[in-house]
């Protein structure tokens, strides 16, 4: 039987979650935006009550936690602001790979570290030259004995400039494109590893984004994470684990959207009457409306999948595309709702706007996304 309802569990999960973005996300959404900074006081916060890492297993001091549980904790933050969200639950794409991935000893070490304490770790694919084109990175690894030795850089890194460990993604020649791709578990204190400039975004800007460069780091055979060749596969499927949580993302800044333009159109007056009487304005807010219930529904689906076992990676890819576009073409109208208000600062729907480009960009291009689409349908 089909069964759309959510559980007692979810909805106190639910709760939780709104409660803390009403009470420590929007009052100082706008603030960090603008001074590009991350509380990390927040992040700090949101681990004690259980927000960060929730897919951690028990067996290594998480709550075990499924993917439909952490998206739809990031809806919720997401709602209060999607970059305070994508840095609060950033561990969730360095620990996937490890989950997935990960001997016994590397789960206990870097898994048990994320549940210990409230530290940061990121996860690190993309290049100069390489971001939706993962099979195309330039970061090298060598072999030295029982050691591998890095070098190369990477750059659009969330929460680079926090992290304890990194995830790290390099080849043994790029001409061997995913053939020759491993990952591997690097300490930020390791010799070599430095963090470079943090990024001067156009949106999400309360998100830490920066690059990393790698200078002969050598890295001990403990903390191969996956071997020549796997890496890339590794990779993937931890874009297919984490894809839904855009969908969330995305279904959170729509909904912040809708309930602003909302609460506007009630009060905006125009030729004598409230906005909300002009039936184009009813119109924009109505199709904010059916984007935010279907890019639920998707996103909703592709965690279920996940959690059962359900391997279909084509349904978080449509979570991802169809959300983030809507997600784009939803904040675009709410500036257009506002108006001339819509345009400044004073009034929150420009962030939104600003916020929800990079839903198009980050874990691979809407252009991407269909892509891998068209490829499944064609049986590619």
């Amino acid at each position: 039987m089909v069964d759309f309802s959510l559980s007692e569990e979810h909805k106190g999960l639910i709760e939780t979650a709104r409660r803390f973005t009403k009470e420590r996300i929007i009052p100082i959404a706008a603030a960090c935006d603008h001074e590009s900074r991350f509380p990390m006081e927040v992040f700090r916060e949101a681990w004690e009550i259980g927000l960060v890492n929730p897919t951690v297993p028990a067996e290594y001091g998480g709550s075990g936690m499924g993917e439909l549980e952490n998206a739809i904790i990031t809806e919720e933050l997401a709602y209060g602001c999607t970059g305070i969200q994508t840095s609060l639950l950033a561990n969730g794409l360095a620990l996937t790979p490890i989950k997935l991935g990960g001997s016994e000893e590397q789960k206990k070490k870097y898994l048990g570290l994320l549940t210990s304490e409230p530290v940061m770790a990121s996860y690190a694919t993309s290049e100069p030259d390489a971001g939706s084109d993962v099979a195309g990175i330039k970061t090298r690894f060598a072999q030295h004995g029982d050691d591998y030795v890095l070098n190369g850089q990477k750059c659009w890194i969330t929460n680079a400039s926090y992290a304890r460990f990194y995830v790290i993604f390099a080849t043994s020649n790029p001409d061997l494109r995913h053939k020759g791709i491993a990952a591997f578990i690097v300490d930020r204190d390791t010799p070599g590893l430095r963090v470079g400039k943090k990024e001067d975004k156009l949106g999400q800007r309360a998100s830490d984004t920066a690059q990393i460069f790698l200078e002969d780091v050598v890295v001990p055979k403990a903390n191969l994470l996956a071997p020549e060749g796997k890496g890339f596969k590794l990779a993937m499927e931890t874009f297919n684990q984490t894809r839904p949580d855009i969908g969330a993302g995305a279904t959170g800044l729509m909904r912040r959207c809708l309930d602003e333009c909302v609460a506007y159109a009630k009060e905006r007056k125009t030729f004598g009457t409230p906005i909300a009487n002009h039936q184009l304005v009813q119109w924009m807010i109505a199709e904010m409306a059916i984007r935010v219930e279907a890019t639920r529904l998707l996103y909703q689906k592709a965690a279920w999948n996940l959690d059962h076992g359900v391997r279909d990676p084509i349904v978080s890819s449509f979570a991802k595309a169809y959300g983030a576009d809507s997600a784009m073409q939803t904040a675009v109208d709410a500036v257009q709702v506002f108006g001339g208000n819509g345009y400044v600062k004073e009034y929150p729907v420009e962030k939104l706007m600003r916020d929800a480009k990079v839903l198009q960009i980050y874990e691979g291009t809407s252009q991407i996304q269909r892509i891998v689409i068209a490829k499944q349908l064609f049986g590619g």
